[in-house]
């Protein structure tokens, strides 16, 4: 899904990225977070592939899955972000795991509200824009990459890192050019923060369910060596009815063969459909989740873009979100959860 990044436009990015270096150094001490109270992955679930260190990367959940969310403001600016992901959070009762945010490729990182996310005991789910894959395996952007990575090495924090999501959509082809380019340019990214030894990142891969049930996703995947988290973005589609269930299952069969922790990166419920169907089809997610111990990790899209899938303050569907939040599994830190 295309997501615009107006809150960064007109900050220069060579002058921005390294100020968010020094930002990030400064506040460091004062972001707190979970990792020590942060469960050990499970022994009979899928494991990380032990290309990042756990200690500081984020790992799996021993049970459940971490609960997060793309919250899009009304105006985009740094204090509309975070108004927009407060008023969520009151609206379903609790902190959100997982902060979804978006940046391009020459976006600074992090901003005031990318770290306000941090303060607030979350992770951040980062989904970082590419461009060409044959310029940035030919080594074109090799210092750009390179203080990227640096930036996020800094930070410190945990971080799930998204390079270029939904790779198999036909109108980014003119950029990603093939599987094997896509997968050349992961691979020099990956090598370039090894250099680094950026350790605060898990690497998640994430295309689209349709992908898979066209057949075609599979043949982007850089590898069980290069990957992290298996991931897939899964909406419904427009037209009628459709279940979480039949939407991921293409995806889920072949991840049943990666031993992989799962995140479902973005998921919604349009809004064409009745609000009881709405809130039907969340609670039947939920269900699916719960049946599937590998998935790990489950980020809605409370946005308006293309079907609209803004959880309506009030709206059933949102009463239906609140419950999953309320819910144990869905709370694998056991953060509070307020009554309302």
């Amino acid at each position: 899904m295309t997501v615009s990044r107006g809150r960064r436009a007109g900050l220069a990015a060579g002058v921005a990225a390294a100020l968010a270096v020094a930002i990030a150094v400064a506040v460091l001490i004062g972001i707190s977070g979970p990792s020590s109270s942060r469960p050990a992955p499970s022994a009979s679930g899928p494991l990380p592939s032990g290309t990042v260190n756990p200690a500081l990367a984020p790992t799996p959940p021993a049970h459940g899955v971490y609960f997060g969310a793309r919250v899009k403001p009304a105006v985009a600016t740094q204090s509309g972000d975070i108004a927009a992901v407060d008023a969520f959070q009151r609206q379903i009762g609790r902190r959100l795991d997982i902060v979804h945010i978006f940046v391009r490729w020459h976006d600074p990182f992090p901003t005031p509200s990318d770290l306000a996310f941090l303060r607030q005991g979350s992770m951040l789910q980062l989904s970082w824009a590419g461009t060409d894959t044959r310029a940035i395996a030919s080594g074109a952007y090799d210092g750009w990459i390179r203080q990227r990575a640096l930036a996020i090495k800094a930070l410190g924090r945990r971080i799930f890192l998204e390079w270029r999501w939904e790779m198999d959509r036909p109108n980014l082809a003119s950029e990603i050019h093939s599987p094997a380019d896509y997968v050349a340019a992961w691979d020099h990214i990956r090598s370039i923060f090894a250099q680094e030894h950026v350790t605060n990142v898990a690497w998640v891969w994430c295309p689209r369910a349709r992908g898979f049930a066209g057949g075609d996703a599979a043949a982007y995947y850089p590898g069980d060596n290069e990957v992290d988290w298996v991931c897939v973005d899964a909406y419904p589609g427009p037209g009628p009815y459709r279940s979480f269930a039949s939407t991921v299952q293409p995806f889920l069969s072949w991840a049943s063969r990666h031993p992989k922790p799962i995140m479902i990166g973005e998921y919604g419920v349009p809004q064409t459909y009745l609000p009881r169907q709405r809130a039907q089809w969340l609670r039947a997610a939920a269900a699916t989740v719960q049946g599937h111990p590998q998935i790990k990790a489950l980020v809605y899209f409370d946005a308006d873009a293309q079907h609209a899938y803004s959880l309506e303050p009030g709206s059933p569907a949102l009463q239906a979100f609140r419950s999953m939040a309320g819910e144990s599994y869905f709370n694998p830190l056991n953060l509070p959860v307020q009554g309302g």
